[in-house]
């Protein structure tokens, strides 16, 4: 059992509901965050809250408490249902109007924190590696959706996933209008070529927190990192590739498409990043008073 928060007030998992009229759920209106807690710590939580605020503001959305109350939400939230290695799920909706679609007619936001006892999200994979495979899904393009908007409305992620799980992939790398490889359903994509790592520009894929820290880790091991386009060729021709997201950390691929990637296991630079973020999430944000 599991207690959620709902606009001020914490409700058993079984109890917690919100209105059939709220924007969120009828049109996807409303932003997120995929935050995650281990070992009593939580990682990057001013960053994805920041990120967060960030994209209520693309979308005019007034978020109606400071970044810091909202931490300090965040962080009971994980308090309220004890955990220490959790997933959390934050959410601002639009909140309850009618069935029109002018968001002025929903004039209280709402906020929803989901907190969630989680564990390796690719179980052993991160020492096998994933099974990865292009789906023809292209990602939405920027001048329809920017993809620096974390929005409720994730159907072209999920097209991409049930595209991938009828092939029988462990993760989809999606393609953009153009043809360039943009990202996976839920993370970032890198690829490693003679020492060189590559990753594409965010007008075509999210701002990831993970990313960050990748390509900032990457340049303090003395690896050249470039933000350019690259096509599958580039991607099956790689020495190296990996993903980055909140729920997924770094995690290799080394087969995509039927193509083995190195040799089948993951790369020296590839585990070096992994180690890089295992080091990284022990300095998040305490759960508990230290």
């Amino acid at each position: 059992m599991s207690w959620v928060y709902i606009d001020g007030k914490y409700y058993r998992e079984e109890d917690a509901k919100i209105s059939v009229f709220d924007h969120g759920f009828l049109y996807g209106d409303g932003v997120f965050e995929g935050i995650r807690a281990y070992d009593g710590r939580v990682f990057r939580l001013k960053e994805h809250v920041d990120r967060l605020y960030d994209s209520a503001r693309a979308i005019l959305l007034d978020i109606p408490i400071s970044k810091e109350e909202m931490i300090e939400r965040v962080l009971d939230c994980l308090r309220k249902n004890e955990l220490e290695d959790a997933y959390i799920r934050l959410i601002v909706s639009r909140g309850k109007g009618d069935l029109g679609m002018d968001p002025s007619g929903s004039p209280k936001p709402s906020i929803i924190i989901i907190a969630k006892e989680w564990g390796a999200l690719y179980g052993d994979l991160y020492e096998k590696g994933l099974n990865a495979v292009t789906v023809s899904v292209r990602r939405n393009s920027y001048e329809t959706m920017p993809p620096g908007i974390k929005s409720l409305n994730y159907l072209n992620n999920i097209l991409a996933k049930i595209e991938a799980d009828v092939k029988g992939g462990d993760e989809a790398i999606i393609l953009d209008v153009n043809g360039y490889i943009a990202e996976g359903t839920g993370d970032n994509i890198f690829i490693v070529k003679d020492g060189t790592i590559i990753t594409p520009p965010t007008t075509t894929n999210l701002k990831g927190i993970t990313r960050e820290l990748a390509i900032v880790s990457a340049k303090d091991l003395g690896h050249e990192v470039k933000e350019i386009y690259f096509g599958i060729f580039e991607l099956y021709t790689a020495d190296e590739v990996f993903v980055t997201g909140t729920a997924a950390g770094i995690a290799p691929i080394t087969k995509i498409d039927g193509r083995i990637i190195r040799e089948g296991d993951p790369g020296e630079i590839t585990k070096a990043l992994m180690e890089r973020f295992n080091d990284a999430i022990k300095d998040g944000t305490p759960i508990y008073h230290e």
